[in-house]
């Protein structure tokens, strides 16, 4: 969980730069570049979240649990907003 949370502070801080670029009226390309670098970064630390939980919690639950667990994040994986 560490790597997690160390990535989602990186993130955290990538967000705050993203606000100063709007602020200082940067150019709308280099914000966006930044914005995608965010979307990109925050997708890595959900794929590494759902292995975390994968790996860790669903290999000790009993098999019908686990079944309904990996259903339960599978959409939430696919939910659109």
């Amino acid at each position: 969980m560490r790597e997690i949370h160390d990535r989602l502070r990186r993130i955290e801080g990538q967000v705050r730069g993203i606000q100063r670029m709007v602020t200082e009226e940067r150019p709308c390309d280099d914000v966006l570049a930044q914005v995608m670098a965010v979307r990109a970064a925050l997708e890595r630390a959900a794929a590494l979240l759902v292995e975390n939980y994968l790996e860790d919690c669903m290999t000790s639950l009993p098999p019908q649990e686990a079944r309904a667990a990996i259903r339960r994040t599978l959409r939430l994986l696919t939910k659109t907003s």
